[in-house]
């Protein structure tokens, strides 16, 4: 296997600019051709990525997933069955939330809130990042990443909130354009992989659903409209050309 560095995105649903930061700090560092200089990905590196994935999914610090994973005791079959039980949480979360939008999209109306509810995930999320703590919380990278990031919570909510925003600014700066050009199809990319990186596996069922219910539901409508008059249908729009 050999991947280069936009395949790469692509693949694991990570933008080029983040894997090029991973690069910089050591965590994810990909072999670089002598002749071309190219960057290129083996498999090793494949895996090493979906154990970042796993770790930042228990909002986890680069710096503590770096010192975990350099632990010469890391346990990757068990961080494996670990992220195969919070994914199994998060499906069946996404399951309820899907069947919840499709009554919706039918008008029809429903008492069902089970698929807002976190608990179990946030549950097991937290256990999890509880007995990792346990485990490498001793580490000297671990404490240096404690002791500077004691609010991390608000303060990644914030810079979610700015990248959430940006791509929205990104989309109604194109509203006047082909929602099917490659400038706006280029931005749904990035907005999937977001998701994906942020919040959950956004496949693009998933990702057809929530384009339709920019539109549909007002209050992500509004939201949208924020940005300028227009922009909520012209994402809609970009999705739906994006997951024919």
């Amino acid at each position: 296997m050999r991947l280069s560095i936009s395949e790469m995105a692509k693949l694991s649903g990570v933008s080029v600019r983040t894997l090029r930061y991973y690069d910089q700090i050591g965590l994810l560092c990909p072999e670089i051709s002598e002749n071309s200089g190219y960057r290129w990905y083996g498999k090793t590196d494949v895996e090493r990525m979906q154990q970042i994935l796993f770790y930042r999914e228990l909002e986890f610090s680069l710096k503590e997933i770096a010192a975990i994973l350099s632990d010469p005791q890391y346990d990757k079959q068990e961080a494996l069955r670990r992220q195969r039980h919070l994914l199994q949480l998060k499906r069946m979360r996404l399951d309820r939330l899907l069947k919840l939008l499709e009554a919706n999209l039918k008008g029809e109306r429903t008492m069902e809130f089970a698929g807002f509810d976190r608990t179990e995930y946030e549950t097991a999320r937290q256990r999890y990042a509880e007995e990792a703590e346990k485990r490498w919380g001793a580490t000297e990278a671990w404490r240096e990443s404690q002791a500077r990031e004691q609010n991390r919570t608000q303060t990644v909510q914030e810079r979610l909130t700015e990248e959430m925003n940006d791509i929205f600014r990104r989309f109604a700066a194109l509203r006047e354009t082909d929602p099917a050009s490659e400038k706006a199809q280029a931005v749904v990319r990035d907005w999937q992989a977001w998701i994906r990186v942020n919040h959950y596996p956004c496949t693009r069922e998933i990702l057809k659903g929530l384009g339709e219910m920019y539109t549909a539901d007002s209050r992500f409508r509004e939201n949208l409209e924020r940005f300028g008059s227009g922009t909520a249908a012209f994402m809609a729009a970009a999705i739906a050309a994006y997951t024919r």
